[in-house]
């Protein structure tokens, strides 16, 4: 891919949602190529303060799971669970990033997540650049420790940059509104 190739996908880029994702998802190596991508980001400190859980079918199945059962305990809206909980089910591969902060490096936290957060970025632009289809997540989940403990035993600090649902693209997604340039851009001389 030359420069201006580079460019005009980064300038056209859209995430799939997980909804038109279908099989095959990236096979173990170029999963571990495009991993290796990911990991290729901005790093003050050089702390790595995020690492990967890559969640096949069954254990995506299982955090759906998790999301309801955890979901209805907290008394959570039941018609956004089930959206929630679909974009698991529905995944054909996720990659939970997460992040894993340094407390003990003076580099400040907000450095550090915004790290972790361009690993899910570059994870789902390797993923379109290589052909797939991605979806990077959210949600109350990834912040949740009730949910973050029983789905992917992990406990504070630690959280979830991302969940980055991974797949082969069945349709290309519907085009949205992009901010206004001028609107958000002030062009500062002294």
């Amino acid at each position: 891919m030359d420069t201006h190739d580079l460019l005009e996908f980064l300038l056209t880029r859209r995430s799939v949602p997980v909804r038109l994702h279908a099989d095959p998802p990236p096979d173990d190596a170029t999963l571990r190529r495009l991993l290796t991508a990911a990991a290729r980001v901005p790093d003050h400190g050089k702390l790595v303060p995020f690492r990967f859980e890559v969640l096949r079918c069954a254990a995506s199945d299982r955090l759906a799971t998790v999301t309801r059962e955890v979901g209805t305990a907290q008394g959570r809206d039941p018609d956004k669970l089930v959206k929630q909980s679909a974009a698991f089910e529905d995944a054909r591969l996720t990659v939970a990033v997460v992040f894993s902060p340094r407390t003990d490096s003076a580099i400040p936290l907000i450095e550090q997540e915004q790290t972790a957060a361009l690993a899910c970025l570059s994870l789902v632009n390797a993923a379109q650049a290589a052909g797939f289809a991605g979806h990077w997540l959210t949600g109350w989940m990834a912040r949740d420790p009730a949910f973050l403990r029983a789905g992917l035993g992990i406990e504070p600090p630690e959280v979830v940059a991302g969940f980055v649902h991974l797949g082969t693209p069945t349709a290309a997604p519907a085009a949205r509104p992009r901010p206004d340039l001028d609107a958000i851009t002030r062009w500062v001389e002294t």
